[in-house]
């Protein structure tokens, strides 16, 4: 994104961007102070953003956005260990990122719901913009 405004007060991309002076508005933080994201709620968001941070679970995620698919498959299709993938999906699961089933001796991962589809395919669409 490429900052500039006639009156040079905003410049370059890596140049901060803020108020040049401290100057509150009552109106508007009355207005949003009860809307607020709480801390717990605001911590619980970070902590899943930064399990999304990561390009390996996002490769997992792409696939599991696909279909259902056997731990074995998804380690393949990756080009990582069977215990790396059960450790990345590991992490998938403690954030209710993605669900298991067993069948006999496999165990078969999806996206835990629709809400983790759209999530998903949000981003993909914000990075695409």
């Amino acid at each position: 994104m490429n900052l500039t405004m006639t009156s040079n007060k905003c410049h370059e991309n890596n140049e901060n961007v803020s108020c040049e002076v401290v100057c509150t508005h009552p109106d508007v933080i009355r207005a949003y102070a009860d809307q607020m994201l709480s801390l717990d709620r605001a911590t619980k968001l970070a902590d899943l953003f930064k399990t999304l941070g990561d390009p390996t679970r996002v490769r997992l995620m792409d696939a599991l956005a696909k279909t259902e698919i056997c731990v074995c498959d998804l380690a393949e299709l990756l080009g990582l260990s069977q215990s790396a993938t059960s450790h990345q999906l590991r992490v998938l699961r403690s954030s209710n990122l993605v669900k298991y089933r067993r069948e006999g001796k496999m165990v078969y991962y999806s996206l835990h719901d629709n809400h983790v589809q759209e999530l998903y395919r949000q981003g993909l669409e914000h990075i695409d913009e």
